[in-house]
C-alpha cells in the first residue's frame, strides 16, 4: 500500500475477486438412479467427500448434494474389514465396493490413517487435497 513519503513511487489498484466459499464443501450433481447417504463417503463429479444429506434419484432425474471436502480428520467404519489400517497407511477409495482399502491398484488415494482399526472396525484419518 502506498503512503505520503513513500521512498519509491507506487500505483495501488483496488481489485476484488467474487470468493465463493472457503472451499470445504462442494456442490455435486447425484447422477440419476443413485443413492447418498448422509454422513457416508462417496465420490461423484470426480470430488471425494462426506456427504451432507440423504439424496435419491430415480431413473432419468439428478439432484444437488454437498460433499464436505474439508481437509481435516474424520472417523468412519466404510473400511475393507479384512485389512489391517495401521496408523500412517495411505488409503484409498474403492468405488467398485464404496469403501476404504489400503490398495492402490485402480482406487484413488484420498487420506492417511491416524487412528488405527479398533475392535468395532472404525478408523481416523486425515482426508487429503483434491487434486
Amino acid at each position: 500500500m502506498s503512503y505520503k513519503g513513500q521512498p519509491v513511487p507506487s500505483t495501488t489498484y483496488q481489485s476484488h475477486r467474487a470468493k465463493v466459499s472457503d472451499g470445504k464443501s462442494v456442490r455435486v450433481i447425484v447422477p440419476s438412479s443413485t443413492e447418498v447417504v448422509a454422513q457416508q463417503f462417496i465420490m461423484i463429479g470426480g470430488f471425494f467427500g462426506a456427504a451432507m444429506q440423504s439424496v435419491t434419484t430415480g431413473a432419468g432425474e439428478t439432484a444437488e448434494a454437498i460433499l464436505n471436502i474439508e481437509q481435516a480428520e474424520f472417523e468412519t467404519n466404510q473400511i475393507s474389514t479384512s485389512q489391517a489400517f495401521a496408523v500412517g497407511t495411505s488409503i484409498y477409495w474403492n468405488a467398485a465396493t464404496s469403501k476404504f482399502t489400503e490398495t492402490n491398484t485402480d482406487n484413488r488415494l484420498v487420506g492417511r490413517v491416524t487412528a488405527a482399526k479398533d475392535a468395532n472396525n472404525v478408523i481416523w484419518f486425515i482426508l487429503g487435497p483434491q487434486v
